[in-house]
């Protein structure tokens, strides 16, 4: 059944579509290019620096990000693969649009090397040592259902169970009543 763009809404934790490991993209269709314009769009909406499929409800391996939130440097990331993780471990706040008002420290290899196909169906390879390297391996984290949550000291998960227990409580409120 084709996605309707338009209807793409950001979905917040804990929607089992964000615990799904993400189905490889066969081809670059419209659809996917249709849907990969309106994460654009939500991502800078929202505002964050990345966004992926699972996280507007569709099982594809597929995540856009702009980690300098200008749009001319948005890009579309199709069936992406992480190598080359850098030995040098870095700590950093993080957070999640589909787990608002929720941070914690996580601990990522500062470099990382993506490859992954764009909109125009050719594969592309880049290296990173600053933002765009955590970004992409936060997003990449998502098509593997894995969230902040799961990286996050014990300390952190404490300190926000409060918000987490609040987002349980409207997500199951909000199945009931469909």
């Amino acid at each position: 059944m084709p996605t309707d763009p338009a209807k793409l809404r950001i979905v917040l934790y804990p929607d089992p579509v964000l615990r799904a490991k993400a189905k490889p993209i066969p081809a670059i269709t419209d659809e996917v290019r249709a849907v990969a314009q309106r994460m654009l769009q939500l991502m800078h909406e929202a505002p964050g620096v990345g966004l992926a499929a699972p996280q507007v409800g569709l099982n594809w391996r597929l995540f856009v990000a702009s980690p300098s939130t200008d749009p001319n440097d948005d890009m579309v990331f199709i069936n992406p693969v992480l190598s080359a993780p850098g030995r040098e471990l870095e700590d950093y706040e993080e957070g999640c649009l589909s787990i608002p008002q929720v941070t914690g420290e996580i601990r990522r290899p500062k470099a990382i090397t993506v490859e992954a196909i764009g909109l125009d169906g050719a594969t592309f390879r880049l290296t990173s040592d600053e933002l765009p390297a955590r970004v992409w391996q936060h997003e990449f984290d998502h098509l593997e259902g894995t969230l902040i949550l799961d990286r996050m000291t014990p300390m952190d998960r404490m300190a926000c169970e409060r918000q987490l227990k609040e987002l349980e409580t409207d997500y199951h409120g909000k199945s009931k009543r469909r």
